[in-house]
């Protein structure tokens, strides 16, 4: 039996408008420990939510919108209708207008299209990580945020204990595709990444421009850079603020 969504200005005059804060996540490591006969990857992270992220504004009605919050210039998010945010509200049964103040960098290995998902489900008080899944492997950590070790395809969530740190997020202007990095690490054999991250090696195949980030920002920090996920943000630990540059703290569970 399928039921439509609800419009959720029905639900109480208090519903809206509704801000909600989408926090960017971080992967600290990350290793593939096997591939599923789907086709799908398993991981074991560690992950982190930083007080980085992207802000969102529900109100009554229909529609969805994206906007670059330094230049107010709407972004192109291609069909509505499969945006994660869209999806996110078909799942909990929910219907309203979205305007996403978008800062956390498509491409980047953030999880930002994630932590947007994971924003709405947790509006709409949803904590099934197993239907969060269904929308995305970064979704579930996503929802629950904090610190924790990832294993499965992201759906099986660890809690660890909170650990206040500073990193440094520099993130060029190249986008890495997700499944393009996962299907180049496997023409490659699967190798091991040598500092944390199984898809580094890869990320640097599909787009061998990383390594100028990479380099200067050891420069810069003195320290040996580590890739976000798939890319394209390199991070460092402490404050190394400019040039586009951002500095963020790790935050507690959501």
């Amino acid at each position: 039996m399928t039921t439509e969504p609800a419009d959720v200005s029905s639900e109480g005059s208090d519903v809206f408008p509704a801000t909600l804060f989408a926090p960017a996540k971080l992967t600290l490591s990350l290793r593939i420990t096997g591939v599923r006969s789907d086709g799908y990857h398993l991981i074991d992270a560690e992950m982190v939510t930083l007080d980085f992220g992207d802000d969102l504004r529900l109100s009554a009605g229909d529609g969805l919108e994206v906007v670059d919050p330094a230049t107010g210039e709407p972004i192109d998010i291609g069909p509505p209708e499969s945006n994660l945010i869209t999806r996110a509200l078909r799942t909990v049964g929910r219907r309203c207008s979205v305007s996403v103040q978008k800062r956390i960098p498509a491409g980047a290995g953030l999880g930002g299209g994630s932590a947007d998902a994971a924003a709405v489900l947790r509006w709409a008080g949803s904590t099934d990580l197993d239907a969060a899944a269904r929308l995305g492997a970064d979704v579930p950590f996503c929802v629950i945020g904090g610190r924790a070790r990832v294993r499965g395809i992201g759906e099986l969530i660890e809690p660890l204990s909170f650990r206040a740190r500073t990193f440094t997020l520099w993130t060029p202007p190249l986008r890495c595709s997700t499944p393009e990095v996962y299907r180049v690490w496997d023409d490659l054999g699967g190798p091991i990444g040598d500092h944390g991250n199984d898809l580094e090696p890869a990320a640097l195949v599909v787009e061998p421009r990383l390594a100028d980030w990479r380099d200067e920002l050891a420069a810069i920090s003195g320290q040996r850079p580590h890739l976000a996920g798939s890319g394209s943000t390199w991070f460092v630990e402490g404050e190394y603020p400019g040039d586009g540059r951002v500095v963020v703290r790790t935050t507690p569970p959501l």
